[in-house]
């Protein structure tokens, strides 16, 4: 008893908005912070189809997911991350991320979903916007006003489009920071609220099945936050210069089969890693754990970016010259639009979608490379998958 009253005590004080649907969609509760966001009260709302709380499409696509789950009986309504449109009794629209988490509970199963609304975050970037157009008009009209003098002009502009081009970058960076910071921390977060709210629920009837199934979203949720703080440690030691290789002669295909035996556990679905070293030579002289990183993102990249029944292909080869080092995948590929930006810190392609990353990986990798005096290539064609090459010389 005491449970439940602390478990709606926890529901009802909550931030962001919890509704509960039936597997036809009709709600069965909502707490207070989602009344709030759609203005409609408890009674306006219970009983009825979620899809009084869409504007279209969303509402044609809510009732599409339905009929596929009624059909098929199988749900793909259940994520974690989607941006949608919300609307109030007025009519009046809003957006917010949605988590969903299907909930089998006293043998019938419901959807709770968890609505952060966006809207500050929205008005945030719209001003950032609106405050990079003013700094251009401002560029600009000082650039006009110092035509008086050709000399002064020459240096002035030269002044003024690196300053522009500074700012330009710092605003560019910080716009990708603020958004991947907002949906990579918020979104596991808000997943580890609802996974502790539904354990106590289940703690009541010791349905273990289901707590240990929320348990192991909690465990993975902090680990990803885990991953995306590491990653910004590590740009913040290249950035300040603390990173410097530390050579040792070591045997590359040994750390390989390591490599590929540690990823297993990260594999999706029927994904399976397939490792071959080539030639004879097997030792080499480099930075053994900058080297066992690069590795390890580019097949964590292959993993992420590939479907759950896919082929990740790993080779090594080592001659007098040099050793390369090949990733290749058959995932989603990289829009060529893209390539030239794949190694700024922050930049993701703009086919990831609803995929997790921060931008930081292939950043990383590159700097690492270099230090170890190495190049990194690619090739890469949307749907038809990505190769990655690590060429690092070897003196005799």
């Amino acid at each position: 008893m005491e449970n439940a009253v602390l478990l709606k005590a926890i529901i009802d004080n909550a931030i962001d908005g919890l509704i509960t649907i039936d597997e036809r969609g009709i709600v069965e509760s909502i707490n207070p912070a989602a009344c709030k966001l759609f203005d409609f009260a408890p009674e306006e709302v219970i009983g009825q189809n979620i899809s009084k709380l869409m504007p279209q499409p969303d509402r044609s696509y809510h009732d599409r997911y339905l009929f596929d789950y009624r059909k098929t009986g199988k749900a793909n309504i259940i994520g974690i991350g989607r941006e949608l449109i919300g609307m109030k009794k007025n009519g009046s629209f809003f957006p917010f991320r949605l988590g969903v988490s299907e909930v089998k509970y006293s043998g019938r199963v419901i959807y709770a979903g968890f609505i952060h609304d966006l809207t500050r975050e929205k008005e945030a970037e719209g001003k950032l916007q609106d405050y990079a157009a003013q700094l251009e008009v401002q560029v600009e009209e000082r650039t006009h006003s110092l035509r008086t003098s050709v000399s002064d002009l020459q240096k002035t502009q030269i002044e003024l489009n690196q300053s522009l081009s500074k700012e330009k970058e710092f605003g560019q960076l910080k716009s990708r920071f603020v958004s991947i910071a907002s949906h990579e921390f918020r979104t596991p977060l808000s997943l580890v609220h609802l996974s502790a709210s539904l354990i106590e629920r289940y703690a009541e009837s010791l349905d273990q099945k289901n707590i240990g199934k929320h348990v192991v979203k909690i465990k993975d949720a902090v680990l990803n936050i885990t991953a995306i703080l590491n990653d910004f440690l590590s740009l913040e030691k290249l950035d300040s210069g603390m990173v410097k290789p530390s050579l040792s002669h070591f045997n590359l295909a040994e750390m390989a089969e390591e490599i590929t035996g540690e990823m297993q556990v990260v594999l999706r679905g029927k994904q399976q890693i397939v490792f071959k070293h080539r030639g004879t030579i097997q030792k080499i002289t480099l930075d053994q754990n900058l080297l066992k990183n690069c590795i390890i993102i580019l097949i964590d990249n292959a993993i992420k970016y590939s479907g759950e029944e896919s082929e990740i292909q790993f080779y090594t080869k080592i001659n007098e010259h040099n050793c390369t080092i090949r990733v290749c995948d058959n995932g989603i590929g990289i829009p060529e639009s893209d390539h030239k930006h794949l190694f700024e810190a922050f930049f993701r392609a703009h086919n990831t979608g609803n995929i997790s990353g921060n931008g930081l990986g292939l950043s990383i990798l590159s700097r690492y490379t270099g230090l170890m005096n190495g190049h990194v290539s690619f090739k890469s064609r949307v749907n038809r998958g990505t190769l990655f090459t690590l060429t690092f010389p070897q003196k005799k």
